[in-house]
């Protein structure tokens, strides 16, 4: 990865004492001395102006060179490099690249995180919606990114959600993550449709670097990996899922795996959750407070429940599912996060009731084969119907890349 333009960005630390106030819930579980030192520091500001420099290279060859096609990186995605005759250099290099599997991945550990993350069932979308992605707002620093193309505004946002959730279950499905399995496929089309996203906002005249770092960074990129895998575990955990050591080690080892595959430098993998709750405090108190685009992104996904159409008691499942959220919300971010996003406050009844029933399925009945089998199906099962529901029964593929 390569440093470009400015050496630094206003944008670390700006807003310190809010930011300390959003992170405070993760510092006890960030280790004795979670605050960065100053080579982190200076390691994280870098990465704001840090790109995924193989990715750039194979965009500029298909939008200024010319000498590479979409129509030509489709036909490798899906069938190989070998499959596009006369494959441009620049293109081979790009599979070769990404065909070339680090040594420290395990096949084992990744099937074991995936089964794992499978077995959390429904819990998975309520941790990713108010925990991950409602939580990921409180950085406001990528945000015009998100609001310029309106994919995470109004009835767009349900959509967006559920693509997500394609590229999510295709990386934990059995197999998902092999050269040809849907998980690594949708991760290699995203990593070129972030760096598309990066050399447009560089080129429009209009984005500040020196004020926000590059348009899609490694800053964030770490982030973000960071709200699927590291805080996740722990939001789960709140909510009463359990996992064991090994378990919990397989997860953050195929959500390496899953960086490494969309261009996030190794630097900012994390195999070890103190390790890794340790980055991403440093990274949440060090990222600019929620703006105008945060509170426009969560009002959009807290308020999302109240335009899903169900097929019975509508007014009345509205309702109960936008404060059920409202719920999940002020437990996994704490006050402090729901408030700086100017979200409604909730008591924790949600919460309470679902770590209830947790506590009986995952430390209870989990802990015998014939039951942690059954807690595997039951949860497969939900993850289908959460999949087939969303868009009452549309399966989405993907943001396409531009034509």
């Amino acid at each position: 990865m390569t440093i470009t333009g400015t050496s630094t960005t206003t944008r670390y630390m700006r807003d310190r004492e809010k930011a300390a106030r959003i992170t405070a819930p993760l510092r006890p579980f960030a280790g004795r001395a979670p605050d960065a030192t100053p080579e982190e520091a200076d390691a994280l500001q870098r990465a704001l102006l840090e790109r995924d420099e193989p990715s750039a290279e194979l965009v500029r060859a298909i939008r200024r060179d010319r000498t590479v096609t979409l129509a030509q990186f489709r036909t490798a995605l899906a069938e190989g490099i070998d499959a596009v005759p006369d494959a441009p250099p620049v293109l081979r290099k790009y599979f070769e690249m990404l065909e070339d599997t680090p040594d420290w991945v395990d096949r084992d550990r990744i099937a074991l995180g995936a089964r794992t993350l499978r077995r959390v069932g429904s819990d998975v979308g309520d941790v990713l919606a108010y925990g991950s992605l409602l939580g990921g707002y409180n950085n406001s620093g990528p945000l015009p990114v998100l609001t310029s193309s309106g994919r995470l505004t109004g009835e767009r946002t349900r959509r967006r959600i559920a693509e997500t959730g394609t590229w999510w279950n295709g990386c934990v499905a059995d197999g998902g993550l092999e050269r040809f399995g849907e998980g690594f496929k949708l991760s290699v089309h995203v990593r070129l449709m972030h760096a598309f996203v990066d050399y447009h906002h560089e080129h429009d005249g209009e984005w500040d670097t020196e004020f926000r770092g590059l348009p899609v960074n490694q800053f964030d990129q770490a982030g973000t990996l960071g709200l699927f895998s590291i805080t996740f575990l722990l939001h789960t955990r709140v909510l009463g899922v359990r996992y064991t050591r090994r378990e919990a080690e397989a997860v953050l080892h195929l959500w390496a795996y899953v960086g490494w595959l969309m261009g996030v430098d190794p630097k900012w993998l994390r195999f070890e959750e103190r390790a890794g709750l340790r980055m991403m405090y440093q990274i949440g108190s060090s990222s600019p407070a929620a703006d105008e685009n945060s509170y426009m992104l969560a009002r959009s996904l807290v308020e999302l429940p109240l335009h899903t159409r169900y097929p019975r008691f509508q007014a009345l499942r509205r309702r109960y599912e936008y404060e059920r959220g409202l719920s999940l919300a002020t437990t996994l971010l704490g006050p402090s996060g729901v408030l700086a996003l100017k979200v409604p406050l909730r008591p924790p009844w949600y919460p309470v009731g679902r770590f209830a029933v947790n506590v009986v399925k995952h430390h209870v009945v989990g802990r015998f084969p014939s039951g942690k089998a059954w807690l595997q199906r039951h949860g497969e099962k939900q993850l289908r119907d959460a999949q087939l529901r969303i868009l009452d029964g549309e399966i989405p593929d993907v943001v396409p890349l531009p034509e």
